[in-house]
C-alpha cells in the first residue's frame, strides 16, 4: 500500500516538477527581452543630458527667457491655427546658437521635444525626443527619423524647407515633431532679430 501511495504521489508532483522546470529556462528569457527592451513610452533624457548632447565641448549654455510678442504669438497660431499656450518661454544659448525644450500633443499626451538652431543659416542642428507618453508613436525618437531634421530651415511660409518622411503608425507623433521644429525655427529668428535690432541702438 506505501507503494501504491508513493506511486500515486510521484504522479500528482509531476506536473508540478516540469512547470518548474520549463519556467526556469523561461524566466531568463522573460528577464532579457524586458531588460532590452528600450524602444517603448518613457523618458530618454533630462535637460541636462540633452543639453551636454547639444552644446558638446562648447561653452557652458546660457539660460535665458524669451517674451513672446503679439507678432511672434500671430506667426506661431497661422502654422495650425491654434494659440500658442505660452506667454514665455525658455530657452538655453552657446554664442548664436539656441536650444528650445517644447512641448506638443501627440494623440492625447505631450512629447517633449528638444531642438537645437543653428543662430548663422537659421536651420535645425539637432532634433531629439526627451519624453513619449503614449504606447504608439514612440518611433519618432530614432536618428533615422531625427536626423532628418539636420540642416532643415524655414521657407518664406513658415513651412519646412525639406521634406520629413514619416512612420506608418506614428503620424500624429510624426506631426507634432514637425510642428515643434517650426515653432522653433520661428523663436529663434525671433531671438536673433531682437539681439540684432538691441546691437543696433
Amino acid at each position: 500500500m506505501a507503494f501504491r501511495r508513493s506511486q500515486q504521489d510521484h504522479g500528482r508532483c509531476a506536473p508540478a516538477v516540469i512547470f518548474v522546470f520549463l519556467l526556469s529556462f523561461m524566466l531568463p528569457s522573460l528577464v532579457f527581452a524586458s531588460a532590452g527592451n528600450t524602444d517603448v513610452a518613457g523618458q530618454y533624457l533630462t535637460v541636462d543630458e540633452f543639453l551636454q548632447l547639444s552644446f558638446e565641448g562648447d561653452a557652458e549654455p546660457s539660460p535665458s527667457v524669451y517674451w513672446l510678442p503679439a507678432d511672434v504669438k500671430e506667426r506661431i497660431k497661422a502654422l495650425n491655427g491654434r494659440d500658442f499656450p505660452l506667454l514665455r518661454v525658455r530657452y538655453w544659448s552657446v554664442n548664436d546658437d539656441t536650444a528650445w525644450i517644447l512641448e506638443e500633443i501627440g494623440k492625447e499626451m505631450p512629447i517633449t521635444i528638444g531642438v537645437v538652431v543653428d543662430g548663422q543659416s537659421m536651420a535645425v542642428k539637432r532634433v531629439e525626443i526627451l519624453a513619449f507618453r503614449e504606447s504608439r508613436g514612440w518611433e519618432v525618437r530614432h536618428p533615422f527619423f531625427t536626423r532628418q531634421f539636420n540642416n532643415v530651415a524655414l521657407n518664406k511660409d513658415d513651412l519646412l524647407s525639406t521634406h520629413i518622411d514619416g512612420i506608418t503608425g506614428a503620424t500624429l507623433s510624426v506631426r507634432a515633431v514637425k510642428h515643434v521644429t517650426q515653432v522653433a525655427l520661428i523663436l529663434a529668428s525671433a531671438v536673433q532679430r531682437s539681439a540684432d535690432i538691441a546691437a543696433t541702438e
